[in-house]
């Protein structure tokens, strides 16, 4: 299955709740989970069932891999890392999430959402740890630094997303130099930092079936 291209307000809608799929403009009052608009589809007028427990945790998990822009491959691997590893399972899934380095670029505000995000590291504008990095999906480690290339175009593109992201706030688990759009992963966010939209619990017990 290919990666979704349609309208990303669409995915919001069939979630039910706000995944901050377009950047500022999800904090906007035509936001369509804001004006209280929906589930998409022909049939949206009609009473809804009483949704069944694995409903309710396949849509938990839809919700998380859409946040983060995942295909389901993708993600079934991200979890049986997390699985591998030991000790908390969701946890773990959400911290190897939040520590992408495209979500660590959209984080720090070089691009407005994550797909831009994602697209800002295709095109080979990040550097870690000195070396160019082109893999949205890496995961960074603590002590890494995460830098923009040193080039104008580069720096054009991350300065102008870091002067518009205005209701951004810099996670405290990395320390940002808005001068020289240099960052560097100071530990590993907990559960708390991370705040999730969803129950990882109930995607650990989906996987588990």
């Amino acid at each position: 299955m290919g990666r979704y291209t349609g309208p990303v307000c669409r995915q919001c809608r069939r979630e039910g709740q706000k995944l901050f799929l377009k950047g500022a403009r999800c904090y906007m009052t035509k936001c369509p989970i804001e004006q209280g608009t929906g589930c998409p589809g022909m049939h949206v007028g009609r009473r809804a069932k009483k949704m069944s427990e694995y409903g309710m945790q396949l849509r938990q998990k839809q919700s998380l891999r859409r946040q983060y822009g995942m295909g389901e491959l993708q993600f079934r691997r991200f979890f049986e890392e997390a699985l591998r590893k030991g000790g908390i399972t969701g946890e773990n899934l959400l911290q190897m999430l939040e520590m992408r380095l495209d979500n660590i670029v959209y984080r720090l505000g070089l691009a407005p959402s994550r797909r831009a995000a994602r697209q800002f590291v295709l095109h080979g504008h990040v550097l870690v740890n000195g070396r160019k990095a082109s893999v949205p999906s890496i995961v960074v480690k603590v002590g890494d630094t995460v830098a923009v290339k040193d080039n104008a175009k580069s720096k054009e593109a991350a300065n102008r997303s870091v002067e518009a992201a205005t209701s951004a706030q810099l996670p405290v688990w990395m320390e940002f130099d808005e001068a020289n759009l240099t960052a560097q992963v100071l530990a590993v966010p907990t559960r708390e930092q991370i705040a999730p939209i969803v129950d990882e619990r109930t995607i650990v017990e989906l996987y588990s079936r």
